[in-house]
This record gives structure tokens, sequence and C-alpha cells, in this order.
């Protein structure tokens, strides 16, 4: 019984979904930056991912693997990291001139505190764009030197 168990335990670990080099490309590039990224659940229920400014910790939500929004995931959370960076540890936007595209506006939407809709408008701007890993590395690169 015992060696059913863990075969099966084998089984599930081995098919996991995996981070893509993308995803691991830009956690390292977050480390770099002295932010912590954390695969777990994150602490606010239901967030795919969430940043804590005062500590720099970044947490991914294992399920984004299974959902294949990995990367998605993380480029979002390195917008916010930049912010952060700008605001020299206060979260601020960046003044982008891009936007999100419509699909994304339900989500940035449902805050009611204005500011927070403009860090999320930014943090979706980026992550719809055809080239929203670098341009995640660049503002990365821009705003936490």
């Amino acid at each position: 019984m015992i060696e059913i168990l863990l075969l099966n335990s084998l089984l599930l670990v081995s098919q996991a979904p995996t981070p893509d080099k993308e995803f691991l490309d830009l956690k390292n590039q977050l480390e770099k930056f002295g932010f912590q990224v954390i695969i777990q659940l994150p602490p606010k229920r239901g967030a795919y991912g969430l940043l804590q400014e005062s500590t720099k910790k970044i947490w991914i939500n294992p399920v984004v693997f299974e959902l294949q929004i990995g990367t998605q995931t993380i480029i979002h959370e390195a917008v916010h990291a930049a912010q952060v960076c700008a605001g020299k540890g206060k979260i601020k936007t960046l003044g982008l001139n891009i936007q999100p595209i419509n699909y994304a506006r339900p989500f940035f939407m449902r805050y009611t505190d204005i500011h927070r809709q403009d860090l999320e408008r930014e943090a979706y701007a980026v992550q719809t764009q055809p080239n929203s890993f670098d341009l995640a590395i660049s503002l990365l690169q821009q705003h936490c030197k």
C-alpha cells in the first residue's frame, strides 16, 4: 500500500508544471534587485501574485503554472517591483504611455482606490503587450539600478 502511495506521489511531482525560461530569468532579475520571489500561496486569498512593498517579497501562487500564466503573473509583479523602486520604497506609478487591452479593464477597474487603479493599470498594460517580458526587464533595470 505504501509503495502505491509513494509511486502516485512521484508521478504527481513529475507531472507538476514548471516555470519557463522567461519566468526564471525575470525571477533572477527581481532577486538581483533585492526582491524575494516565493512560490507559494500569497497571504491574500485568491491572488495569483502579490508584492509586499515593505519587505520586497513577491508571492507567486503555484496554480499559475497549471493555468499556464506563470510568466504573465511574474511580469505583472515585476512592474509593481519597478513601481516600488521608482518610489524609493513606496509604490508609485511609472507614467507609462501604454494602455492595457480592453479585456484587462475589469481587472483593474474593480479597485475603488484611484491610486491602486493606476498602479494596476500600468501592470496590466505591460503584461498585455506583445513585448511584455522585454518591457518588464527594461523597467526593472531603469528603476531598480
